[in-house]
């Protein structure tokens, strides 16, 4: 499939949708996020461990470039991992001088723990819901989950 490029204005109602797209998926973490205080971790080590678990390996640099922070904030957040023994700082294999942040298996079982959490607390709340009303979220979600794949890394 192509790459999709954006419109230079959308039009009026796509401006609409997307706000309240952009409201109600804030909303929607804010609430399952809450579940995440059963870990013990604030949410920014939460979400570091997360771009460790899901994206692998990697130096402080790409990873503080991942969550959009300066790197001494996310030494700080690393170190925290590390005391929580839920990350670890290693040597690269292939260059002595490159050091790479590791997920620790703790680590790992930590984020899919919280992470199943917050999906069978999300789950509950849509089971209240219709057969028809889950189809059609089930169909909204398809159609964001293309979005994304379409949407370019840069953007």
């Amino acid at each position: 499939m192509g790459e999709r490029k954006p419109k230079k204005r959308p039009l009026p109602e796509t401006s609409a949708i997307a706000d309240r797209l952009h409201s109600t998926a804030i909303h929607l973490l804010r609430r399952v996020r809450k579940q995440d205080a059963a870990t013990g971790e604030g949410p920014a080590r939460l979400s570091a461990l997360s771009v460790l678990v899901f994206g692998g390996p990697m130096t402080l640099g790409q990873l503080a470039a991942a969550e959009q922070v300066k790197p001494p904030t996310m030494s700080r957040i690393v170190t925290g991992l590390e005391h929580s023994r839920l990350a670890e700082r290693r040597t690269d294999s292939k260059d002595a001088r490159r050091v790479r942040i590791h997920a620790t298996a703790s680590g790992e079982h930590l984020l899919h723990q919280g992470r199943r959490r917050r999906i069978e607390y999300l789950a509950r709340y849509l089971d209240g819901l219709t057969g028809q009303e889950l189809a059609t979220l089930d169909e909204g979600v398809q159609v964001l989950e293309r979005v994304l794949r379409d949407w370019p890394s840069e953007g």
